[in-house]
């Protein structure tokens, strides 16, 4: 992760060198470890720090206008890669800083163990030293050591007493169960033996009087944040120890097109030209830059790729809000894959390829589903925004944002995944029917209410939450595209995480993309397209449906009045219709099987009865 040492220069200053520990692959640089989470290696622990410390001088810079203009950047960059020759690489700080000696059981600040250079050892021992399993953390993203000594002298210590007591602490493991009861703490002053158990409690540190400390060890020489959050106690290597915010965005026409992708480099000197008006510097422009690379361009396309972009950037000028910026995204989206592109006429740098299947869809007219399309080419860039810990990003849930540099930066760390995928739409006028059902509202009702107020639990001003998400067609299109998915992944040989859905579930859309989610061999398998051929199409339905109509958790789970996090579930667990955690938009939220084919009690409910009685 971080650079090895490098070579010592025979003139000059020597450069400062960095010790190498472990590596991990790009990808999870953005979806596991990212900015500010912990990554163990070997018997160490680390923080990923700022992307301000990262060396990016030959990270790979990756171009999506769509996304970077919502996100207030100008590009994109791949996070650092280094091999045993390069200076490249992410780095890394020491955290916690609280270790233990498994041997002579000592509790105390790493520094203290007098460990030999370049060792985390203890030096009386010679054993490696354990970083501390516990750690405090807040919802505004501060991070900082477990507070040992006041945990054990929580009891033994008067109001207002600052100092320590001198004692020596040690932690040590009874052996007799694997609770929390076991882990025991002691110190050498006299006080009673004490246990973790309790430290996760919400008011456990706030009884002790422990504050937020405000710390951000991620960012180098960052300051102390006055924060009046109360903190958590979490396990170093819990899930809401760092949840990562990431912004998505596929590649479409224009900007997806031959042209763009071999000027990605050239674009800001072509936009420069084109806001002064001098056409014909752009043309000579290209014309040089044709003697340079074996390719012609085009100038008319370019231009009007420009002009495309600014009257992009000229409508979106209006409306400040960062959510209404991701749903017209999510609508360019939406009417390039219902209009297609034909693979016919495309270079092989295009990035986009959309197409009808060749047979007729008609057999698909009983289920609803409306204009499948064969996406054979498609990019997606995943940027990571930023990080929260404690609360996790639920459905458009208000979490706090914790940056991932101490300046502002004009570029965020991201990864493109090229892949295919299959996009069908629900016709439009047979929802609307649907979800005028008073049962369907009913269900759909409550899942909003137990989502409502989650988020109100949830947020920092109640006032600020916005409206939940949930209606019958949001939750139908979710469950279905979870069950195409599940299908998918037996039918086709595809695991599960390696595909991914996109909803497209508004008042104006109601279709899904089912997508290649992972950069590894798992994603270019290929016959993921082949499931859209209508015939194919309609037997996965078949089967999906048939699957969705038991769930080995039946009866309790068909009968569900609310279930998962906050209750924002009905129908669905993981025997069913729950995915991995990568490929789910929502975390696994907002789900319903009853929606696509009913309850024993009333199966009108389901969209698909009406198939599935026949």
């Amino acid at each position: 992760m971080t650079p090895p040492p490098s070579r010592r220069r025979r003139t000059g200053a020597p450069e400062r060198s960095y010790p190498r520990r472990g590596s991990v692959r790009r990808a999870q640089m953005i979806t596991t470890y990212g900015v500010g989470s912990m990554v163990a290696v070997d018997n160490e622990s680390f923080i990923v720090a700022g992307t301000d410390s990262w060396n990016i001088s030959d990270a790979p810079t990756i171009h999506e206008h769509r996304l970077a203009r919502v996100l207030g950047v100008k590009s994109f960059r791949l996070p650092p890669a280094s091999d045993d020759t390069s200076k490249d690489g992410v780095h890394v700080r020491r955290f916690p800083l609280w270790h233990s000696c498994p041997k002579c059981q000592a509790l105390q600040h790493v520094r203290q163990f007098n460990s030999p250079p370049g060792k985390n050892e203890c030096g009386d021992c010679e054993e490696d030293l354990v970083p501390s399993r516990f750690v405090m953390a807040c919802a505004k993203g501060h991070i900082d050591d477990f507070p040992f000594w006041k945990w054990v002298h929580r009891k033994n210590r008067q109001e207002g007493e600052t100092g320590l007591c001198g004692g020596a602490m040690r932690l040590r493991t009874s052996g007799k169960t694997a609770s929390l009861r076991s882990v025991l703490i002691s110190c050498t002053c006299g006080v009673p033996e004490v246990s973790m158990e309790g430290a996760f409690s919400g008011t456990a540190l706030s009884d002790l009087k422990v504050f937020c400390s405000g710390k951000r060890p991620w960012l180098k020489d960052a300051p102390t944040d006055h924060c009046s959050e109360r903190p958590r106690t979490l396990q170093r290597g819990s899930s809401v120890a760092w949840q990562p915010i990431v912004r998505t965005a596929l590649s479409i026409p224009p900007w997806s097109d031959e042209h763009f992708t071999r000027l990605e480099d050239h674009m800001d000197d072509l936009r420069k030209m084109y806001e002064e008006g001098d056409e014909r510097g752009i043309r000579g422009f290209l014309k040089a830059l044709t003697l340079t690379k074996p390719y012609e361009f085009s100038a008319e396309r370019v231009i009007a790729l420009l002009e495309a972009e600014n009257q992009e950037d000229t409508d979106a000028d209006g409306d400040a809000s960062m959510d209404s910026a991701f749903i017209a995204l999510r609508k360019q989206e939406y009417e390039r894959l219902i209009a297609g592109q034909p693979e016919k006429g495309t270079g092989r740098e295009d990035r986009f390829v959309c197409e009808p299947p060749r047979s007729s869809p008609t057999v698909l007219a009983p289920y609803g589903v409306t204009g499948p399309m064969l996406v054979k080419r498609l990019r997606e860039v995943r940027a990571l925004k930023a990080f929260s810990r404690v609360d996790t990003p639920d459905t458009r849930a208000d979490v706090h944002e914790a940056a991932l540099s101490l300046r502002e930066l004009d570029w965020l760390p991201a990864m493109e995944v090229q892949g295919e995928g299959v996009f069908l739409r629900l016709d439009e006028e047979r929802l609307d029917t649907w979800a005028r059902s008073v049962a369907v509202a009913a269900r759909a009702d409550r899942m909003r209410a137990n989502h409502t107020r989650m988020m109100h639990e949830r947020a920092q001003d109640p006032d600020t939450v916005p409206d939940s998400p949930a209606s019958p067609r949001m939750v139908l299109l979710h469950t279905l595209a979870h069950s195409l998915i599940n299908e998918w992944s037996l039918d086709g040989g595809y695991p599960a995480a390696s595909l991914r859905e996109r909803l497209y579930a508004s008042d104006t859309m109601a279709g899904i993309l089912i997508c290649t989610a992972t950069s590894d061999s798992a994603g270019s398998l290929g016959g993921l397209v082949a499931q859209g051929e209508p015939d194919r199409l309609r037997k996965s339905l078949d089967s999906a449906l048939d699957r969705a109509r038991w769930c080995s958790a039946d009866p309790l789970c068909v009968e569900s009045e609310g279930s998962g996090v906050g209750g924002i579930n009905m129908a669905a667990c993981h025997a069913c219709v729950l995915l991995p955690e990568t490929s789910c938009e929502h975390n696994n939220g907002l789900l319903d099987r009853a929606l696509l084919v009913g309850t024993p009690e009333d199966p009108s409910i389901g969209f698909f009865s009406d198939v599935l009685n026949h």
